[in-house]
């Protein structure tokens, strides 16, 4: 009996201290595929759509910090909260990966070994992609740091969603209502959607995105959601 209880707590305790690295493991690949999609995005529209080519990838990226830095100065914040995410993006995947060193020096003139030149004719051959790689990588971090800043607001919707649906609730407690089971599974899970496939959505969006107006209508849903998540919440504990 005692070793059956002892491997219990052995079973708790690596589901505990596993937990940290699945999430980890998790965003680190949810990050991979995120990043993937956007080069295919950016790629295609650079290719088959936009006339001046990375040009246009160049002008979204400058508009989206236009846009980031006058968000940030409404809030009072300097654009650097904005631009922070970005730079911190394209470091984690090109500076800490080298691939930002190796391109300067390819850059410069210069004698190089031979593995070196072979490498530098490949890059060469590739500029192209490499940049809107570069650029995509920006264009995402810099658009999650504007999400970023529309926090407080979808917290705040969600806030006054689910005090509705508790005082819905109590109405339908003290009145005998039926239960739903399936609307608030259905609600919860909605929100989930929501957020991952919306910001998943202006996070690839190959356009400027309409700030003022898309996370606003995002939090507004996810605020609906939660009121009707919270009002069909069982009534008995």
């Amino acid at each position: 009996m005692g070793s059956r209880d002892m491997s219990f707590h052995d079973g708790a305790l690596a589901r505990v201290l596993l937990a940290p690295c699945k999430l980890g493991f998790a965003l680190t690949l949810g990050l991979v595929g995120l990043l993937l999609v956007t080069w295919t995005v950016d790629w295609v529209f650079v290719a088959h759509v936009w006339p001046g080519r990375v040009t246009g990838l160049r002008d979204l990226l400058a508009r989206e910090i236009a846009a980031g830095a006058a968000l940030a100065g409404r809030q009072g914040a300097s654009v650097a909260a904005v631009t922070g995410p970005a730079n911190g993006l394209y470091a984690l995947v090109f500076e800490a990966t080298g691939l930002h060193e190796m391109g300067q020096r390819f850059a410069q003139v210069g004698s190089l070994s031979i593995p070196d030149t072979v490498v530098r004719s490949a890059w060469i051959a590739r500029h192209e992609a490499i940049e809107v790689a570069m650029l995509g990588t920006q264009l995402l971090g810099l658009r999650a740091g504007i999400m970023v800043r529309f926090l407080p607001l979808l917290a705040l919707l969600y806030v006054v969603g689910a005090a509705e649906g508790f005082s819905q609730r109590a109405i339908r407690r003290a009145q005998a209502a039926r239960e739903s089971a399936s609307l608030y599974h259905r609600a919860k899970y909605g929100q989930m959607l929501v957020l991952a496939l919306g910001g998943a959505v202006m996070l690839i969006w190959p356009a400027p995105v309409d700030w003022p107006l898309c996370p606003v209508i995002g939090a507004g849903v996810i605020g609906l959601l939660a009121a009707g998540q919270w009002a069909y919440y069982k009534k008995h504990l």
